[in-house]
C-alpha cells in the first residue's frame, strides 16, 4: 500500500514531549529538599583521576592538598571551590578505610555540592 504523501517528512517525525513547567511553589519544595541533603551530608564524595587510571572513587570524611597559597582541606559543606594543586600528597580520609595518601604532580581541583572531583596530569 503506497505511503501517504499528503504529509511531509518534518510532519512524521516523532516530536519531543514538552517539558513540564514547575510551579514557584514546586521548586522551592524541590530546591529546599537539595539543600536539606547537601546540609545533612557528613561525607563528600572524591574521585581523583588521570586520563588513563582512576586513583580513588568512594565517600571521604575530608580531603587535605595544597594550592599555590598552601595547604587546605575540604570537609562536607564545603562552598563550591576550584584551584590548581601544586605537587602534593593528597590525603583522604575516610571512615571505611582509613587514610589513602597520593602523591602528585599537579592538578585541578574541582568542589560542588559535596562532589570533589580531582583531575591529574591535566
Amino acid at each position: 500500500m503506497p505511503e501517504d504523501s499528503s504529509k511531509s517528512p518534518a510532519e512524521s517525525v516523532a516530536k519531543p514531549e514538552p517539558e513540564v513547567k514547575l510551579s514557584k511553589e514546586e521548586k522551592k519544595a524541590k530546591d529546599k529538599e537539595k539543600d536539606a541533603e547537601f546540609n545533612a551530608a557528613t561525607t563528600v564524595h572524591v574521585k581523583l583521576y588521570s586520563p588513563f587510571q582512576v586513583y580513588y572513587d568512594d565517600e571521604a570524611e575530608s580531603v587535605s592538598a595544597e594550592n599555590a597559597t598552601g595547604p587546605f582541606d575540604i570537609l562536607p559543606r564545603h562552598h563550591n571551590f576550584i584551584t590548581l594543586l601544586v605537587p602534593c600528597e593528597v590525603d583522604i580520609r575516610s571512615a571505611k578505610g582509613g587514610d589513602k595518601k597520593i602523591k602528585i604532580n599537579r592538578g585541578v581541583m574541582h568542589v560542588h555540592r559535596n562532589n570533589v572531583t580531582i583531575f591529574l596530569d591535566v
